[in-house]
């Protein structure tokens, strides 16, 4: 069956960084466009990220623009999440989801459970 597996998060200061990976397994990795998503306390979903089949197209909120890098590793079946200049708002649970094939990178069928960043002093 489809899982995937958040790992890295953790409690970082404001300004600092974190790398966030998800692994996959039961389908076909490299058929799939992936994304990240995150929610905060008490807030609904937030699409952040998400990137092509093979890696070559990325695309970004506005929110983490400039400041979080998505890339792949298809012979991994490992998604990554470099986020740099961590802010407070960044404080969320993020998990990585399967976009439907094609759906937009916000429409996926598929998530993991999570792995938590807290960004505080």
């Amino acid at each position: 069956q489809v899982q995937l597996v958040e790992s890295g998060g953790g409690l970082v200061q404001p300004g600092g960084s974190l790398r966030l990976s998800c692994t996959a397994s039961g389908f076909i990795f490299n058929n799939y466009r992936m994304s990240w998503v995150r929610q905060a306390a008490g807030k609904g979903p937030e699409w952040i990220s998400g990137t092509s089949s093979r890696g070559g197209n990325t695309y970004y909120a506005d929110s983490v623009k400039g400041r979080f890098t998505i890339s792949r590793d298809n012979s991994k079946n490992t998604l990554y999440l470099q986020m740099n200049s961590l802010k407070p708002e960044d404080t969320a649970l993020y998990y990585c989801a399967r976009v439907m094939l094609g759906k937009s990178l916000g429409e996926y069928d598929y998530r993991g459970q999570g792995t938590q960043v807290t960004v505080s002093s």
